[in-house]
């Protein structure tokens, strides 16, 4: 069993006061910025770009009264976030499952079918706990593999065995994958199905192929079925012309919003917020910002020249979207009213994914991704009062 153990002194108490209340030259996606020289590409002998976290991270303290404060640090790339009540499981790209309880950690082993294939932005991405979890054990997770046809993604039911996960069995395999544009974030919508998103994996003419799986939101039954009420029989497509959508959520009256990243180079930035519609056709690659095309669906926003590379999504009490910036190095929050994007947070370096809880707003951050400029503690789990 790879089980490894780290107290985190004072982080621990902070912890359990809180709780307790595009074409291949489109590449990179992630920072829609120039292509990485040679020397900031990952090589194969450490596919992170960087050097192994270290198994004992130093301490952090934090005092009583500080606005926000670390929960846990020493992470290997975590990508989502999912709670369990008051205990916290998130996925770490490399293919474990880290929990979190009282102040401890606990770095969780994963079997799988098929291995994860960690490399760029592949890995081991979306995990979503089971509604019935507590009963259960099971949740779904969503990961790169290397498979006949070279880079591929995959949905898998797995189910916790003490302080191990085994996959149960794959509910979708083939999704196409690549260096990058993975796609990856698993989301429950209102209606209890179970909504995926794919990247272009670098090949922009999938995204625009109803019959192909990449570039696209998904949808499905939590037993891997296609619902009588997709809007294509027989498909497992909701919407389609996405490039790496990597948010999703719901407003309380069923909204459904995703998060997009925009492409890179010349012209890069122009990522999008987007509000999703059954069959919707969201144009990528035939039109970014404020182009328009006879049957498909401008964004709601878009960031212009600027890059964020938004990531994890999710929607507060008031409507409003707060989303995890990659690139931009901050958390944004969206007035879908209004229209105005706002930076909520920033000086944490690279944010992944995010949660509300309790008036509390949890965040991970990714700078050990091979992009970042990771200090010593990361990565980290951050908590903080939401206002």
């Amino acid at each position: 069993m790879n089980t490894q153990w780290i107290k985190l002194g004072a982080a621990a108490m902070t912890l359990a006061v809180v709780i307790a209340g595009c074409s291949r030259s489109d590449a990179p996606a992630e920072d829609n910025g120039p292509t990485p020289t040679a020397a900031e590409q990952p090589s194969p002998g450490d596919p992170n770009g960087e050097k192994p976290s270290p198994s004992q991270p130093a301490e952090e303290s934090s005092p009583p009264a500080v606005q926000h404060g670390t929960i846990s640090a020493g992470l290997r790339i975590p990508w989502s976030i999912a709670f369990d009540g008051n205990e916290i499981y998130m996925s770490e790209r490399e293919g474990s499952i880290v929990h979190v309880k009282d102040g401890e950690i606990d770095r969780q082993t994963v079997r799988l079918a098929k291995a994860v294939h960690h490399d760029g932005e592949g890995g081991f991405l979306g995990l979503l706990l089971a509604p019935d979890f507590q009963q259960s054990g099971l949740a779904f997770a969503y990961h790169t593999y290397r498979g006949a046809e070279g880079t591929m993604n995959r949905v898998v039911l797995l189910k916790k065995e003490g302080s191990e996960w085994a996959e149960e069995r794959p509910l979708m395999e083939g999704i196409p994958g690549d260096l990058y544009h993975n796609g990856g974030r698993l989301a429950f919508g209102p209606e209890g199905m179970l909504y995926v998103t794919t990247g272009d994996a670098q090949e922009q003419a999938l995204s625009q192929d109803r019959d192909s799986l990449a570039g696209k939101i998904l949808r499905m039954t939590l037993d891997g079925a296609v619902p009588d009420d997709n809007p294509t029989p027989g498909s497992y497509v909701y919407s389609y012309g996405h490039r790496n959508p990597q948010g999703l959520a719901w407003t309380k009256d069923g909204i459904m919003y995703s998060s997009e990243h925009g492409p890179s180079g010349r012209p890069g930035g122009h990522d999008e917020i987007n509000r999703i519609e059954p069959s919707g056709n969201y144009g990528w690659p035939a039109v970014i910002g404020d182009d328009n095309r006879e049957g498909m669906i401008a964004p709601l926003y878009h960031t212009g020249d600027e890059a964020i590379a938004p990531s994890g999504t999710i929607i507060d009490d008031q409507g409003r979207l707060l989303i995890a910036g990659l690139r931009g190095e901050a958390i944004y929050r969206y007035t879908p009213e209004s229209g105005e994007m706002e930076t909520y947070h920033a000086g944490e370096g690279r944010i992944r994914d995010l949660a509300l809880k309790d008036g509390t707003l949890y965040f991970i951050t990714n700078n050990r991704d091979g992009r970042g400029s990771p200090g010593s503690t990361d990565d980290r789990l951050v908590a903080m009062p939401y206002e």
